[in-house]
């Protein structure tokens, strides 16, 4: 493996964790949650430096459904992840505290949960676009098996089920459609089980995004000139 590819996939695995500790806002605290947005923000800008081919060629070659997709997504990803910093600037307590405050408040808060969650969706899709990829390394590596294949597939699925269950029971759809404005957590609840939530959520999101990929690379092509 080149060693621009496992810097990538550092980046990538460093800025899957964040996110999920950045989910947990009022668990870590608020001092670590806006030092892990920052931390969040720096691996988002090294992750653009690393694929800044790809963004050279968004207006070149062949468009086929699925890098239109992928495009629409990396675009949603920039505009959720600047919302988020923006608002999370305003917000800040910590971090920030030295800026003067214009008010704004119960705005930012509303663009910060709206640009989080569904930052949180979109990043998880976009993984799964690259998940076959990411299956293909590992066979590479991996001598083949047809029962490690299929256990791996079942534990896949089952995780993606009980991640559909964490959606409900955690209330995610809420904060996407903005029903409600503030984020509840139980507090006497152990960080890890909720982490273990979010990652279900994440692992659900994942394989929505793989299979719509492997559908998308059925559709015919489209060029852009």
């Amino acid at each position: 493996m080149k060693p621009t590819l496992k810097i990538k996939i550092a980046v990538d695995a460093a800025m899957s964790v964040s996110m999920l500790l950045l989910m947990a806002y009022g668990l870590v605290g608020e001092a670590a949650h806006e030092w892990i947005g920052m931390g969040m923000f720096a691996l988002f800008v090294a992750h653009h430096i690393l694929n800044r081919k790809w963004l050279l060629a968004v207006g070149k070659g062949k468009y086929t459904p699925i890098r239109m997709v992928q495009t629409a997504l990396v675009g949603i990803i920039f505009l959720s992840m600047s919302g988020s910093m923006i608002s999370g600037v305003v917000l800040s307590r910590y971090v920030f505290a030295f800026f003067p405050k214009h008010g704004g408040y119960e705005l930012a808060q509303q663009v910060h949960i709206l640009c989080a969650y569904w930052g949180f969706v979109c990043m998880s899709l976009h993984l799964g676009f690259h998940w076959s990829m990411m299956l293909a390394m590992a066979r590479k590596h991996l001598q083949p098996s047809p029962l490690r294949t299929w256990s791996l597939r079942l534990i896949g699925w089952l995780w993606a089920v009980y991640g559909a269950f964490a959606f409900r029971r955690r209330g995610v759809s809420l904060y996407l459609l903005l029903r409600s404005h503030f984020i509840f957590y139980d507090y006497t609840e152990p960080v890890l089980i909720f982490l273990i939530d979010y990652l279900s959520v994440m692992v659900m999101f994942v394989l929505i995004g793989y299979l719509i990929s492997m559908l998308l690379k059925r559709l015919p092509t489209f060029y852009l000139h």
